[in-house]
């Protein structure tokens, strides 16, 4: 099935980039289809591509550049899948990532909005069936002291028909 999304992939240093293709490429099923990313808004099944285009380009004007920093992960179970992610979830940046999503889901999009689930602004490391082996890896990105800086320069507003995605239409942020 087609979906349409929103996603950000950020800017980051060589060598966070580095650490967090590492683990994906070890624990994230999704590493050779998609980089590292902030999901903004979630598979829309039942929108013609131009009004989708359309609404999130209309919801995006004067989004500003967003700066973040990362240091912590945490073990979230996925609604949809049964799994358990490991999330890379920014303590500065955060409630920014938080009114980007809500604005985006603000208009037409409102009817596809998840309140049964909280929106967690994150980057995926790793999903797991088990949430042990999450856990352990978290509890090893946790037990040291580090930070991930970045930022956000633009959304990609992306077509996915499992496995393959591609992006078709770039909103820079100003």
């Amino acid at each position: 099935m087609l979906s349409l999304q929103v996603i950000a992939y950020p800017q980051l240093n060589d060598a966070d980039l580095q650490r967090i293709q590492d683990c994906r490429r070890l624990h994230n099923r999704l590493y050779h289809v998609i980089a590292p990313h902030f999901t903004v808004v979630f598979a829309v099944n039942d929108m013609s591509r131009e009004d989708f285009v359309s609404e999130i380009k209309k919801r995006a004007e004067g989004i500003t550049t967003i700066n973040f920093t990362i240091r912590t992960t945490m073990v979230v179970p996925d609604a949809i899948s049964g799994w358990y992610d490991a999330m890379l979830v920014p303590d500065e940046g955060f409630s920014t990532i938080q009114r980007l999503h809500d604005k985006l889901y603000s208009g037409l999009l409102m009817p596809h909005l998840r309140l049964d689930i909280p929106y967690i602004p994150h980057m995926s490391i790793a999903d797991k069936a088990d949430a042990r082996e999450v856990k352990q890896l978290t509890d090893e990105w946790n037990s040291t002291d580090w930070e991930i800086n970045g930022c956000i320069t633009h959304l990609d507003i992306i077509e996915y028909k499992n496995p393959v995605l591609r992006t078709i239409e770039q909103i820079k942020l100003v």
